[in-house]
């Protein structure tokens, strides 16, 4: 199948599909014209690099976890330490952006929002901390 099919497929668009295939995550064969030509696992691998993105894997871990999928010997435990670091990752980013709403949102209540020029807003953007 072409790219516009698998795209529609997959739900990705070409674009992804050709940058994937450049870094390696998919290997589609190419024809004597040069065009590619998928099957139904790269199908399979690209909708499940689309569904590990969507959970903010990075290309990297994308990469891991697609070996990992292949490899029939593998272990649940090598998946699982995987998907544990990156857990760990977005519970970190998460506490990063609950400080930083907390931050912002006393700011926020701290500036009168009226025509006077003083804020406490561009005051503390502007502190040397």
């Amino acid at each position: 199948m072409n790219i516009g099919d698998v795209a529609s497929r997959s739900g990705l668009p070409p674009k992804t599909i050709r940058y994937y295939e450049d870094i390696g995550l998919v290997k589609p064969v190419r024809s004597t014209n040069g065009y590619r030509r998928f099957t139904d696992a790269d199908v399979h691998k690209l909708v499940f690099l689309a569904r590990a993105r969507t959970l903010g894997f990075s290309i990297e871990d994308c990469r891991t976890l697609l070996g990992l999928y292949e490899d029939q010997s593998r272990e649940s435990a090598h998946v699982k330490a995987v998907a544990e670091e990156h857990l760990h990752a977005i519970e970190q980013k998460i506490e990063q952006l609950q400080a930083m709403h907390s931050t912002l949102s006393g700011l926020v209540e701290a500036c009168h929002g009226d025509s006077r020029p003083d804020c406490p807003i561009l005051t503390d953007l502007s502190t040397v901390k």
